[in-house]
């Protein structure tokens, strides 16, 4: 199976309604799916009440358009060929195709979606999973099955990550703390040669008629 069960109801589903069962709620959109009832969007609330031990994913937006992040998203499929943004510091990834922007023709692109046509900043042959997912349909030469391989890369890729995140945070704090010491630091006293040092200057006492 190339594709898995739950993710054309992933796709075709609507984020960010109000929830008809927490109407006076806050937090009441429904952002959250999950992947073994495979039904409609809940909210916060649901989740706690009717997915407690299921796997869930959460969407977010960007620019009004469905995103998801990729620290979620790749432990249950396999997102390669996608492209994926950095948006608010941390890695995502669209849910569907979006409308192409209107303007001008620019220069030439070398990257783009095999589907849509939308340019890509890398070379990726996807610009979301609505493309993929039409590609695989098209061509069978793609998957979303997550393989042993996939897991190892992916576990290695995020242990990467956090490693640079915590030693980035790390080093600014030492290098921080280290201008506070130059800047406190005691200026060390000189050293002489001889053992013993004069008080001061010898004055003659005044001349006495």
């Amino acid at each position: 199976m190339l594709v898995p069960p739950w993710l054309e109801s992933l796709l075709s589903s609507a984020f960010f309604t109000i929830c008809p069962r927490h109407k006076d709620s806050p937090r009441n959109e429904c952002n959250m799916y999950c992947l073994d009832c495979m039904n409609d969007a809940f909210c916060f609330y649901c989740r706690s009440s009717r997915h407690k031990d299921h796997p869930v994913i959460q969407i977010r937006r960007s620019s009004y358009h469905d995103v998801v992040r990729v620290a979620e998203i790749q432990k249950v499929i396999d997102i390669s060929e996608v492209q994926t943004y950095v948006i608010n510091s941390a890695r995502v990834l669209f849910l569907n195709e979006r409308p192409q922007p209107k303007g001008p023709a620019g220069k030439a692109v070398s990257h783009l979606c095999e589907i849509c046509g939308r340019s890509l900043l890398d070379p990726f042959r996807f610009c979301s999973l609505g493309c993929k997912l039409a590609g695989i349909k098209k061509n069978g030469d793609a998957s979303f099955v997550l393989s042993s391989k996939n897991n190892e890369e992916e576990e290695m890729s995020e242990a990467r990550e956090e490693m640079r995140r915590r030693l980035g945070t790390k080093e600014e704090e030492e290098l921080r703390e280290g201008r506070q010491q130059d800047m406190y630091r005691s200026t060390p006293p000189p050293t002489h040669s001889n053992s013993r040092r004069r008080k001061g200057i010898p004055h003659r006492a005044p001349f006495v008629t």
